[in-house]
């Protein structure tokens, strides 16, 4: 019975308490058990399968846990038990970790005051990885919220955490033990990653204690759980990704723009003065996985790269070009260097943009992206006074990067063909898509965003289509082709509106035919 090897355990685990007057397996079984002291070593090691041994560690685990708590057991003889069983059956490490991952999610443990008396304290070195978090966040423009509330109350942990790292504190770094390190290391982090800020921060700091050399890596990843607990922080993240991509920061490290000024040139603490700054594009790559909530990345990527467009015209072009684009009748006339630049810019931004979604939440956030997201931008109302001070440059500029944005998200997602098999999912969600704008184009939908946004994205968009995916056209509806080619007509892109019926298959060669006609009478 699992009882009985329950009793066991906890009595070799626990053998100089199950020698006193109360017994420890008295929390689970009521039984009591004792041993000899000459051969305690080897007769309280209990001689049964792996497997039963396994199936009973949960209990044993809970039992011991909760005899801490009621003052039974204290944490020091805690973590030697639990170092005792480790070492007696190594393969029972992964179910402790799997038992400590699941009580703290739960949440129904208490947590422990790390005062240095009872379990140990962080607060040797606790403020200084703080300060270390700030340098490598300070580059990125993230907010770092304080570790202890006030500044004055002790760090706490929950149970089943300060248990399993002050477990991994008792190991030594040798050979011996770095088959445990290897396996408890990344469950530690984990797992203290997935508690309340600030968990990982404390532990980083009972590490740091322990194994100097190692902290440069220990405050990387405590500094990467701020974005796993506030969603706050993950947009200025992004922001931030965008900014070093563009070039658009103050910083000296991402002035300059580009990948590199997006994920950095390496990690380190060879700069002077300490650890070196973090990339934000590197510091992304390490929390994406483990954002909970992604839906709201679409929205917010898509209002970044609207804000990005408004910040790339007004610091890549100088006032007296915006002056002649508002005068002049066709925008490029006037200024097309720094209009090309802009746009190149834009394009980038619009790159990056999908590529964050794509990355972030796959097919499901794309999706999202197409059915949710961009109608609802559509219709929503968006104008600030810079859009209005520069004469529509802006609406029209960001009408063409939501252009690109989509188009490079869908082709992330389902490819520019029909080889993928996640292409069979491309009619449906590209089809509702072409549907609403033909819908806005009949006049049936109100669209509350600026004219100059709408037409640059329809035009941007249909004429990426039809340049860069015209496997995609084909599976359009052909009567939806029809209305946005009639759509196209009346914003005089006769153009436009014949390439796409051109190439929408044989369902739309008599529309095509008599635009011809229409166009030589």
């Amino acid at each position: 019975p699992v009882h009985q090897i329950v009793d066991g355990l906890l009595n070799m685990m626990f053998r100089k308490i199950s020698r006193g007057s109360q017994s420890l397996t008295s929390v689970t079984s009521g039984s009591s058990g004792s041993s000899g002291a000459g051969s305690e070593d080897t007769s309280l090691r209990p001689k049964l399968p792996a497997w039963d041994i396994l199936e009973a560690v949960p209990f044993v685990v809970d039992a011991a846990l909760t005899a801490c708590v009621h003052g039974r057991l204290s944490p020091r003889e805690l973590c030697t038990g639990l170092k005792d069983l480790a070492d007696y059956l190594p393969a029972s490490l992964a179910t402790i970790v799997s038992y400590f991952s699941a009580e703290v999610t739960r949440g129904v443990w208490k947590p422990v005051f790390m005062n240095g008396t009872d379990w140990p304290s962080p607060a040797a070195n606790l403020s200084n990885v703080e300060e270390k978090i700030k340098k490598i966040l300070a580059a990125t423009g993230v907010d770092v919220p304080s570790l202890v509330a006030g500044g004055s109350s002790p760090a706490t942990l929950p149970l089943p955490l300060a248990a399993f790292v002050s477990l991994t504190i008792t190991y030594k770094l040798d050979k011996a033990s770095q088959r445990f390190l290897n396996l408890a290391g990344p469950a530690l982090e984990s797992l203290a990653a997935g508690c309340p800020w600030p968990c990982m921060p404390i532990v980083a700091s009972l590490w740091t204690q322990k194994a100097k050399r190692w902290s440069d890596f220990l405050v990387f990843s405590a500094s990467r759980t701020v974005f796993l607990h506030n969603n706050d922080t993950v947009v200025q993240l992004l922001k931030s990704c965008f900014a070093a991509s563009l070039g658009l920061s103050a910083t000296p490290l991402s002035s300059n723009g580009g990948v590199g000024a997006l994920l950095g040139h390496g990690f380190g603490s060879h700069f002077c003065g300490g650890i070196s700054p973090v990339a934000p594009g590197i510091l992304y790559l390490r929390v994406y996985r483990s954002i909970r909530d992604i839906m709201f990345l679409t929205e917010e990527i898509v209002s970044l790269l609207m804000h990005s467009v408004r910040d790339i015209l007004c610091s890549g072009l100088p006032k007296e070009s915006l002056e002649k684009l508002k005068k002049a009748k066709i925008g490029t006339r006037y200024g097309q260097v720094s209009l090309a630049t802009a746009m190149t810019s834009v394009k980038l931004a619009a790159s990056l943009g999908a590529s964050l979604v794509w990355l972030s939440g796959g097919l499901g956030l794309v999706q999202s992206l197409f059915k949710e997201t961009l109608p609802s931008w559509f219709i929503s109302v968006h104008r600030s006074e810079q859009e209005e001070g520069s004469g529509g440059m802006v609406a029209m500029l960001g009408g063409y990067a939501l252009a690109y944005f989509a188009v490079l998200c869908g082709a992330f997602a389902w490819g520019v063909d029909s080889s993928s098999s996640a292409s069979k999912r491309r009619p449906k969600i590209l089809g509702s898509h072409m549907e609403f704008l033909a819908s806005a184009l009949d006049g049936k939908i109100s669209l509350g965003c600026d004219w100059a946004t709408w037409r640059a994205y329809v035009s941007g968009f249909v004429s990426l289509m039809v340049g860069c995916t015209p496997t995609w056209v084909l599976e359009v509806d052909v009567e939806v082709l029809k209305r946005l080619s009639k759509g196209l007509r009346e914003w005089n892109e006769e153009e436009l509106a014949f390439a796409l019926l051109g190439i929408g298959g044989l369902g739309t060669m008599g529309a095509a035919a008599e635009l011809i006609i229409e166009s030589q009478s």
